[in-house]
């Protein structure tokens, strides 16, 4: 039986968020939060009843706030708002984030200080549990005065207008409310205002990323150890008492990840005496390197968490007599954040290039290019031209948007935070992230074949076999994008990193041991 989750009431995490999307986790309106919401929107009616001048409710907005609105168009200014403002471009966003946009913005309005009423939320409700999902075009957005052009594109479906997606298909939304004997709903004062401000469209894009970029942290370590094996490396850089020396979390908790992934391993044990002092630092200072950016992903999770619960619309309704006209719909304090962890993602990515680059080298026991009959093969040379040019992609997308501000609304909004972009680029990073690391998995796997008969840890062994489901071990060349988009698929669907925990786990090896605040849980 799914279980339920109370919006407006319960703590809404990464995890918690990404459940409600899959439709793991049901999400409700409990009394208390209909209670709340009924409160707040009746707050609002008496504000109007009363004429005394509160911005958002019977004022325009922005430069346009000293505009008084009468009680008879205080609805109607709803309406035009959301046609105004939905000024959206580019393509649409992935149904994903447009649902988790849903969900975000529901939990908000319902802590009961947005003004909006409970036959709203129960339509926004609807969309979500009946997958109908509305269009929002990826750009417009400076992440403030929250994210007004994609939350109006949002919630055009609200008044009948704008496109869903419905069964697969791309509808008017007038047509899919026909279909199903439905009406378009009658905003009240304020609710428009309170739909689309706010920063949902940055919070959903770094939901996502959280759960993507921890995933190709847990990949990168898993890898990066194959890597390491298939180069005959030492894992004395890894020991505990060097890393209790220099405590970051991240690092130390990397250090052990590999720790426990080399354990036992007969390619290990092979080249102890070796004499071999060194390894190059993208297989030494994995523990650093990685640990960096699990320490920025820690930062993230944190502050999108913070986010996640809290009411970033305006103004802020907390009685009659009492509302506030503010600034928690401005983006900035994601998008800092955000762009930090682009940095993060992006130097995954341009160690593993490293390692894939060592690979080629014909070193330590290995065929030049990882294939024995080179000259007439060019083997792995090329896959590594593509991990060289995703890096730099990447680096062109380490730009901070967060550092640049373009004042907007004639100057009333003389600050804004563009996070939006910030948010989407990061996303855009860990998809080349994503190849990257699987170009690194498939390079390291057809390595470890060189090996044989020596085996690796009980672990990396299991991830190999579990590769070679998918891609098979290249005697000569292919068309090797066909491999490329197979083994990074596994990366970005989260089965390799979830295939390897769930066999860690059936031997009783934590992999995380004593980080739990490294879990995306």
């Amino acid at each position: 039986m799914t279980d339920t989750f109370n919006y407006g009431i319960d703590a809404l995490t990464v995890s918690k968020t990404i459940a409600l999307s899959e439709g793991k986790l049901r999400g409700v309106l409990c009394e208390e939060a209909v209670n709340n919401i009924n409160r707040s929107y009746q707050y609002v009616v008496n504000i109007v009843s009363s004429h005394k001048t509160v911005y958002g409710i019977n004022t325009g907005f922005g430069i346009l706030a000293d505009s008084s609105i009468s009680p008879s168009d205080t609805a109607t200014l709803q309406y035009k708002l959301l046609q105004s403002h939905s000024v959206g471009v580019g393509e649409p966003i992935s149904l994903e984030i447009a649902r988790i946009m849903l969900i975000t913005k529901l939990h908000s309005l319902a802590r009961g200080y947005s003004g909006v009423q409970f036959s709203t939320l129960e339509r926004i409700i609807w969309h979500i549990e009946n997958d109908v999902i509305p269009v929002v075009p990826e750009k417009g957005s400076v992440g403030a005065s929250g994210d007004l052009a994609p939350l109006a594109h949002l919630f055009l479906p609200l008044i009948g207008l704008g496109e869903v997606y419905y069964r697969g298909s791309r509808y008017h939304t007038y047509e899919v409310l026909r279909r199903l004997g439905m009406k378009p709903l009658h905003l009240g004062p304020k609710e428009g205002l309170a739909l689309i401000n706010g920063t949902q469209f940055i919070l959903s894009f770094a939901v996502k990323a959280v759960q993507r970029l921890h995933n190709c942290l847990e990949a990168a370590d898993i890898i990066g150890a194959m890597s390491l094996e298939a180069l005959t490396g030492t894992k004395a850089p890894f020991d505990e008492r060097l890393h209790a020396l220099r405590p970051f979390e991240g690092s130390r908790l990397v250090a052990q990840r590999l720790r426990i992934l080399l354990h036992d391993s007969e390619i290990m044990q092979s080249h102890i005496d070796c004499g071999r002092v060194q390894d190059p630092y993208s297989l030494r200072c994995m523990p650093q390197v990685h640990g960096a950016s699990r320490n920025a992903w820690s930062h993230l999770k944190e502050l999108t968490e913070t986010e996640l619960n809290a009411v970033t619309d305006n103004p802020l309704i907390f009685n009659e007599n009492d509302t506030i006209s503010g600034g928690n719909f401005h983006g900035q304090l994601l998008a800092l954040p955000l762009d930090y962890a682009c940095f993060a993602a992006a130097e995954i990515g341009n160690i593993s290039d490293r390692r894939c680059y060592l690979l080629l080298e014909g070193k330590w026991g290995l065929p030049v290019l990882l294939m024995n009959n080179v000259g007439l093969n060019s083997g792995f040379m090329i896959p590594q031209y593509t991990t060289a040019a995703l890096v730099t992609e990447n680096k062109t997308l380490c730009f901070p948007a967060s550092a640049d501000s373009i004042p907007t609304s004639l100057g009333q909004e003389d600050h804004v935070s563009m996070g939006s972009i910030s948010a989407r680029k990061l996303n855009q990073i860990i998809d080349n992230l994503e190849y990257i690391l699987g170009i690194e998995l498939m390079s390291a796997c057809q390595a470890i074949e060189f090996r044989r008969p020596l085996k690796s840890s009980v672990i990396l062994e299991f991830a190999h076999d579990y590769v070679r489901h998918f891609v098979s071990f290249a005697k000569e060349d292919r068309i090797f994008s066909d491999d490329i988009n197979n083994i990074t698929q596994i990366i970005r669907d989260l089965s390799f990193v979830r295939q390897v925990d769930e066999f860690t786990d059936g031997r009783e090896i934590q992999l995380n041991q004593d980080f739990s605040g490294f879990s995306l849980l």
